[in-house]
């Protein structure tokens, strides 16, 4: 028995060897960090499938429900396609607005998410929804932890402060860093692993962010409400090279230091796009065409007030 015992002692290994390869697990995969990549020709992209393509869409022969997702304003599951490939979907308000967000995102050079808005989608298990936004989870991308709006590889860079104006342009009241997330993309034929920064909850979006007046302290805001999206101010004030917006949601510390050749970088961006490709945004997330000739228009003036400034 002493013989055995003192063979297990040997064979254990150390509390120190134990560590190190808890360590070594908890070591996030590198690589470079992408928060913008030039767009190339923004007048060629198309806003319809996004930065999915017709190659990712998915295979709604069979939606397979796996698991309930937690978190979050919307009900989330966690599905399987005809082609054995998983999707979180999303259903409810935010859906429509993510999808649509995602797009006008990804056209200008951010990195986002990949997703695709079903109209009507039967998930086995759980019933028949309207209005589903599937949003990829490829094997090959692994998810790491949430960056921080005030502490991130891309604090002071134009990219950076033009994002945070494109969230004022897009109504996303609900800013918060666990609405973040850094993505491992591997490249397995050159080895250059990048890891995009990308805003990865646009669902609070083209709604209303707006001060109730008598009681200006009263803020109501609301999601997915083409109406409200185009009645609201954006561009406040331009003064001695700051840009103002009128913004009513989260972090809006974020907002107190924007200059104007950052909003005026981005409104050349933006300015690429035609009323047809935001139009097909909005398509692409199944707005009426009522809605889609209104988003359309706010959304270009919003675009025409950051080109302007100079």
């Amino acid at each position: 028995m002493a013989a055995v015992v003192a063979l297990l002692v040997l064979t254990l290994p150390s509390f120190s060897q134990q560590q190190a390869t808890e360590d070594k697990r908890k070591v996030a995969p590198r690589g470079t960090p992408v928060l913008w990549r030039d767009p190339g020709d923004i007048a060629a992209r198309n806003l319809f499938l996004g930065p999915g393509g017709e190659g990712m869409k998915p295979d709604l022969r069979r939606v397979a429900f796996i698991k309930q997702e937690t978190g979050g304003y919307s009900t989330k599951y966690r599905v399987r396609d005809g082609s054995d490939r998983e999707w979180v979907a999303k259903v409810g308000k935010e859906a429509q607005s993510e999808a649509a967000a995602v797009r006008l995102m990804w056209a200008i050079g951010y990195m986002t998410e990949i997703n695709y808005l079903v109209p009507r989608l039967t998930i086995e298990g759980k019933g028949t929804f309207e209005n589903v936004r599937l949003e990829a989870r490829p094997e090959h991308i692994k998810r790491l932890d949430e960056w921080k709006w005030t502490d991130n590889p891309f604090s002071g860079t134009k990219e950076l402060r033009a994002l945070i104006i494109m969230m004022a342009l897009l109504n996303n009241w609900d800013i918060k860093d666990t609405n973040n997330k850094v993505l491992f993309v591997p490249n397995l034929k050159t080895g250059e692993n990048r890891l995009h920064y990308i805003v990865s909850d646009l669902g609070a979006t083209f709604g209303r962010v707006k001060v109730d007046a008598p009681v200006i302290w009263r803020i109501k805001r609301n999601r997915n409400d083409p109406a409200d999206y185009a009645e609201d101010p954006f561009l406040e004030d331009v003064t001695d090279g700051r840009v103002f917006l009128y913004y009513k949601g989260k972090a809006q510390r974020l907002f107190d230091d924007l200059r104007t050749e950052e909003a005026a970088w981005l409104g050349d961006l933006l300015a690429r796009l035609s009323d047809g490709q935001i139009g097909d945004a909005f398509r692409a997330a199944n707005y009426t065409p009522a809605e889609v000739r209104l988003m359309t228009k706010a959304v270009r003036a919003r675009i025409n007030e950051l080109a302007n400034i100079r």
